[in-house]
């Protein structure tokens, strides 16, 4: 066992800490509750902690594998995100061919560059390549009707559920001197600063949160929002041996990730409200589909990826 499978396992035990301190807190809140008086907050809250227990076990299994497990873990992910997001899209029949090289090509070649490490490619490969072939398909198929709509909508699904999300695995690829193979940890780390900040940011929101953000939008207040990336700068310090950021930096890349993911959370929950939908899916218990689950590790992804390869590099 070398010290990278050591430390994922303690982080995995770390990990299952924290849940059991979140899962406490949370069944000591529900004692202090009337039972006659339900609180939809709360019951969410612990859904959502009891829906975690399942994601980091996943998670801490697909990085003791290394980089082929976090591979498929993402790709997955991604495939299953573009589902969920373009179910919601405008389509015609003329967009057939566009939407199963989208699947059946981009994709998978996305992945193919960045397990190959070819940061020339896969950092250009959707936002460029992909961007004018797709619409071409498209066009070639004769209908114009709403073409603009359709054809904006697939590759800005293309973009936050394949490009963004493939950044993550992407994070292995870096050569950072002195770090080794030990690049796998960032992905660990990328994903625990992130998703606790949320789950902390919705928690402290809802308890003590005043003002909105963003009223008719979202419940997110600024209070929570504070709360929750000082939350995600903590976790960040704490976990900054496994980073080759130190204390200092490593807080600070948590709470700059925290802070565009919570953004990026809002963006997300834009998009539902303009189709009229609450959750994208209801595939994970509690917190709706992969979108729902992976919207702050979305946008957070590109910052945290450009951020390590500028300075740590």
């Amino acid at each position: 066992m070398n010290s990278t499978t050591t430390d994922i396992l303690l982080l995995a035990f770390g990990s299952f800490g924290i849940l059991i301190a979140l899962t406490v807190l949370g069944e000591i809140l529900r004692a202090k509750q009337p039972v006659d008086e339900p609180n939809p907050v709360l019951d969410t809250y612990m859904t959502r902690v009891q829906s975690w227990w399942g994601m980091v076990a996943f998670i801490g299994a697909a990085l003791l594998l290394g980089k082929t497990g976090v591979m498929v873990l993402f790709a997955f992910a991604s495939f299953a995100a573009l589902r969920e997001i373009l179910t919601l899209t405008t389509k015609a029949k003329a967009d057939h061919l566009s939407l199963a090289l989208a699947f059946f090509v981009v994709l998978p070649l996305q992945y193919v560059f960045v397990g190959l490490g070819w940061e020339g490619l896969y950092s250009v490969f959707i936002p460029v390549y992909a961007f004018l072939f797709l619409p071409m398909v498209s066009a070639l198929r004769g209908n114009p009707e709403r073409f603009l709509v359709r054809v904006a909508e697939t590759q800005w699904a293309l973009m936050i559920a394949v490009y963004c999300v493939s950044l993550v695995p992407a994070l292995m690829a870096l050569d950072i001197v002195g770090y080794g193979d030990r690049a796998v940890l960032l992905v660990a780390f990328l994903t625990m600063v992130v998703q606790f900040g949320d789950l902390l940011e919705y928690f402290f929101g809802r308890r003590v949160g005043r003002t909105r953000i963003a009223p008719g939008l979202s419940p997110k207040t600024w209070e929570g929002v504070l709360l929750g990336v000082a939350s995600a700068m903590v976790i960040g310090a704490m976990l900054s041996w496994i980073t080759p950021f130190g204390v200092l930096g490593a807080a600070q890349m948590a709470g700059i990730a925290s802070f565009v993911g919570i953004l990026g959370n809002l963006v997300v929950a834009a998009i539902k409200r303009d189709r009229g939908v609450k959750d994208w899916s209801h595939l994970i218990p509690g917190q709706g589909g992969f979108v729902d689950q992976l919207d702050s590790v979305i946008f957070a992804a590109p910052i945290f990826y450009m951020l390590t390869s500028y300075f740590y590099t």
